[in-house]
């Protein structure tokens, strides 16, 4: 019996990079005897409304023809109701800028979800559940606060038609501005933590925008949050260090800490911004938790 997927095309991704290469890609996908019946987005949260209303019509099987962006409005247009409904599984053509949640799997990205995809191959993975002032949301990859965060919402109003020498022009902004900042959180229960950092991440996976291995720990598969923290640096100091945010290395400098987790709860206070899944939100963060293989990953 042939497999049967909806896939959610985002045309914007990858700076219309998806509007180009999505018919094509998807030919492909069917070639290797998956029914697909697509819809495609106009609008920021249509991924979400478009999920939603397939799960309630019957489909479990998914594809994120996009970016991390895309996946993140499926993943919160099919939970929570697919914690306690039947099961779903989710694929993703990488066609946006980041990526990221598949890098963890493959570097060979289209190629890599059709094979899976051909071989039937699942994997139960984990998502992180943030409840914040106004509800919650569901997540794959990470939350970011502090330095991420800051670059992600300056390159968003500045420079997002620039693509990825936009990212790199907005880090290079917020470097020559650098600010630490403080969020209260405590990890597990434990002790309050309101020291000033450069940033703080919560992840499921060790990659972000794209090429960034921010938590070289992080297993999607393993029932944790890998909590990585950076203290405060100077302005030179974080130049010459930048480079190891790219291979993992920036966890062994005497600034960085790690821990696992499978809850965080904060006490900001207010509204602050938020990287999520290539998405910067302003938002008051209450807590995190892992949500163990809560759905199925095709890879």
């Amino acid at each position: 019996m042939k497999q049967r997927f909806l896939a959610i095309v985002n045309p914007a991704a990858g700076g219309g990079r998806s509007a180009k290469l999505a018919d094509s890609i998807l030919d492909l996908v069917r070639q290797v005897g998956v029914e697909l019946e697509v819809a495609r987005t106009t609008a920021a949260g249509d991924a979400t409304a478009l999920a939603r209303r397939a799960y309630g019509d019957g489909f479990r099987n998914f594809l994120a023809v996009g970016g991390d962006g895309t996946a993140f409005e499926i993943v919160n247009g099919l939970f929570p109701q697919a914690l306690s409904g039947d099961r779903v599984s989710l694929g993703f053509l990488p066609l946006g800028t980041g990526n990221s949640f598949l890098k963890d799997f493959t570097s060979s990205g289209v190629q890599y979800t059709i094979n899976a995809l051909e071989n039937r191959s699942r994997r139960s993975c984990d998502l992180i559940r943030l409840h914040h002032a106004d509800g919650d949301l569901h997540f794959l990859n990470l939350l970011s606060l502090g330095l991420p965060a800051e670059v992600g919402a300056l390159t968003n109003r500045r420079f997002k038609p620039l693509g990825e020498l936009g990212y790199v022009l907005g880090v290079l902004a917020r470097v020559v501005n650098l600010q630490h900042f403080a969020f209260p959180h405590r990890i597990n229960g434990g002790e309050w933590d309101a020291r000033p950092c450069l940033f703080l991440s919560f992840s499921n996976s060790k990659f972000t925008g794209g090429k960034m291995m921010i938590a070289p720990h992080a297993d999607p598969t393993d029932g944790q949050i890998e909590c990585v923290r950076w203290g405060p640096i100077g302005r030179a100091a974080l130049i010459r260090t930048l480079p190891q945010l790219f291979t993992g290395s920036h966890i062994r400098h005497p600034l960085a800490s790690r821990a696992a987790a499978r809850r965080v709860d904060f006490d900001l206070g207010a509204t602050v911004n938020v990287l999520i899944d290539g998405e910067v939100l302003q938002l008051d963060c209450r807590w995190l938790e892992v949500l163990p293989a809560a759905l199925d990953a095709v890879v």
